[in-house]
């Protein structure tokens, strides 16, 4: 079974923005720190920005300013909202979840493809 189901993906122009969700099922998603990660092509998957069950953020120096993550944990849905979007930004984005609150668990979704062209 996969908790994590990421939406949002698609072709932006640069500059543009792009809404990324994650809804996550079968877990209690409230003690999880979720993550948002990407991979482009020939490239090692990278952090792009995590929340913890606290609501602090991280976020990678790349998008900082750019993005924003979010969660909801009433509808256990985490956001990545994506702004200011540039070519280099082009990657599968997949969403993780990690906690450590009973023993330690850690999902990931599918992935989502964001291209950023013009």
């Amino acid at each position: 079974q996969v908790p994590l189901v990421e939406t949002g993906g698609g072709l932006v122009q640069p500059g543009g923005s792009l809404r990324l969700s994650c809804a996550a099922s079968g877990i209690i998603f409230s003690v999880y720190t979720m993550g948002w990660y990407r991979q482009a092509p020939g490239k090692q998957r990278e952090l792009v920005a995590r929340i913890f069950s606290s609501d602090s953020t991280v976020y990678a120096d790349s998008v900082k300013g750019r993005f924003t993550i979010s969660r909801d944990n009433v509808n256990n849905t985490v956001y990545l909202q994506m702004n200011s979007l540039k070519p280099e930004d082009t990657a599968v984005y997949y969403c993780n979840a990690e906690t450590h609150y009973f023993s330690y668990a850690n999902y990931w979704g599918q992935g989502t493809q964001v291209t950023v062209s013009s």
